[in-house]
């Protein structure tokens, strides 16, 4: 049977082979899906191996940016990116590198909430790589302006000036955040340290505002009780954009699209027992 795998360490609490059995159920396809606890010190040699017999994988932290480097060729995102979340074994052996964390972002935004990205206002927290793997996707979908902020303001520079050429791009510090925008998407680490992104008071949240975490847990993450809290129009975690970005690797692999839906209730009807 074709063989898939998430790589990580750690990699116990994976999602991904809950939501591909689903996703295998759910079309029909035959396959087998499980985590690999990869080594922090010898990634190649262990994705080497597997490859030997198996068909693809997902990799997440600690490897994404190893996984770059391990491949053969990437798809034009993940160069954008800077980082592989996806690996394919093509006909002739080669190994190929995909990044789908953009993707299902915005699939989890403008297709699950209804979320308009034409003509908006976007404030991006943070400039690590999960900003750098959603920017292409973004600006594909021709925002008024896309801010990155973060409390280096060199790195957001840095990243503005790389994606310059796909749209209007501007830099800035927590501190400078004074005009309101109509998306803000939380892509700090500071959920997962149930701390809240250093966000300058005087941000105006209009009621329209939309506020994303990618982060999501069992309870609301600190940074969406403050949106919920300073008025937002709505609300979201990135659960959805987990089984987006998942979905968009099974049809790379399979050539088919699973519906997240009836996948997504079931994740969430198991953060709620855990």
């Amino acid at each position: 049977m074709d063989q898939y795998v998430v790589f990580g360490n750690p990699i116990g609490h994976s999602k991904s082979p809950l939501i591909h059995r689903l996703f295998a159920a759910q079309t029909g396809e035959e396959l087998e899906y499980d985590t690999l606890l990869a080594p922090l010190d010898d990634f190649t040699a262990c994705a080497q191996g597997f490859f030997k017999q198996g068909l693809g994988a997902n990799v997440t932290v600690p490897f994404k940016e190893e996984a770059f480097r391990l491949v053969d060729s990437l798809t034009p995102r993940a160069q954008r990116a800077g980082a592989v979340n996806t690996l394919s074994r093509l006909a002739d052996g080669r190994l190929q590198g995909d990044n789908t964390d953009g993707a299902g972002l915005v699939r989890d935004l403008t297709v699950n909430a209804g979320v308009e990205l034409a003509g908006k206002r976007i404030l991006l927290l943070g400039a690590g790589g999960a900003v750098r793997g959603v920017l292409e996707p973004l600006l594909a979908h021709n925002p008024a302006s896309l801010v990155i902020a973060n409390r280096t303001v060199e790195k957001a520079e840095q990243l503005a000036r790389e994606f310059a050429d796909l749209g209007p791009v501007a830099a800035s510090g927590f501190s400078w955040l004074k005009e309101p925008v109509d998306l803000i998407i939380n892509a700090t680490s500071a959920s997962l340290a149930g701390e809240l992104p250093p966000i300058d008071p005087s941000l105006i949240i209009p009621g329209q505002t939309v506020c994303y975490d990618m982060m999501y847990g069992k309870e609301p993450t600190p940074f969406c009780v403050w949106a919920k809290a300073h008025g937002a129009g709505q609300v979201l975690d990135g659960l959805g954009m987990l089984a987006e970005q998942a979905a968009e690797a099974f049809f790379i692999w399979r050539g088919v699209r699973p519906d997240t839906s009836s996948v997504l209730a079931e994740l969430r009807r198991q953060l709620a027992r855990a």
